[in-house]
């Protein structure tokens, strides 16, 4: 063999090697998977390409690429996201969650990311005002399990303000918003930029906000301090990085 044959089956085996080594490393990546709302723009939701995408999604990726783990992201209902985490189905649940006391009781939450109030829609021929939305004569639509449902039911059902049967849930919030948009329910409750993204291009409209200051934050179980302060780790270095203006630029937050 010549000096530039062999040269060149030097080169081979150097890439080669090369690539062994980094397809090694990728393997030895520990494998996180994300529980996400799949309906739930901008955060997160299924793209024309039928992959998830949103703030919170494209938010995970970076945080994984910059802190060295790989994450599956997984669609998961919204009333049994939380179980699905106790069950280690899913491993943390990045999808626009508000940390609640209630909520808190069974899982940890990073650090906050996120603020957000209740906003209420209707149709833009509806003559409906924030108070008479809200006031009991009419349905009322929002997402089974999120804290819009949950205000409904503490601030207007059990107080008997709202008869239980004008509160209408459903699996996902545009599912609310078309029943909406024909007429079957008179107005529609969820979080503030969840709302701005629904009425786009539609005959709706916004009544008006309820301050309520919800805190976005990350779910994992308790006992995965490790993953907790990763995420946290993660979500500083996201925040303070031009990559954090970027996504809010891009989906309008």
């Amino acid at each position: 063999m010549g000096k530039s044959a062999l040269k060149k089956v030097l080169l081979v085996l150097v890439a080669l090697s090369m690539f062994l080594c980094s397809a090694a490393l990728a393997a030895d990546k520990t494998v996180y998977v994300v529980g996400i709302d799949g309906d739930y723009p901008p955060y997160s939701y299924i793209g024309e390409d039928g992959k998830p995408t949103g703030f919170d999604v494209e938010s995970v990726r970076w945080i994984a690429e910059k802190m060295g783990f790989e994450v599956d992201i997984r669609p998961t209902a919204w009333d049994g996201i939380i179980p699905a985490l106790l069950a280690k189905k899913i491993d943390l649940i990045y999808s626009g969650m508000t940390a609640t006391n209630e909520r808190r009781e069974v899982v940890a939450f990073t650090d906050v990311y996120w603020v957000i109030n209740q906003a209420v829609c209707a149709r833009n021929d509806s003559d409906l005002n924030m108070i008479t939305a809200l006031a009991g004569g009419y349905t009322v639509g929002t997402q089974r399990g999120c804290t819009a449902a949950m205000w409904l039911e503490d601030n207007l059902v059990k107080p008997g303000m709202l008869p239980k049967d004008n509160l209408k849930l459903y699996d996902n919030f545009p599912l609310a918003v078309t029943d909406l948009e024909n007429g079957r329910i008179d107005a529609a409750m969820m979080d503030d930029v969840i709302v701005q993204k629904a009425v786009e291009g539609k005959a709706l409209k916004i009544l008006g906000t309820i301050s309520t200051g919800e805190e976005y934050a990350v779910a994992v179980r308790k006992e995965d301090t490790d993953l907790l302060n990763m995420l946290n780790e993660g979500l500083d270095l996201l925040m303070k990085s031009p990559k954090w203006q970027e996504l809010k630029d891009k989906y309008n937050m």
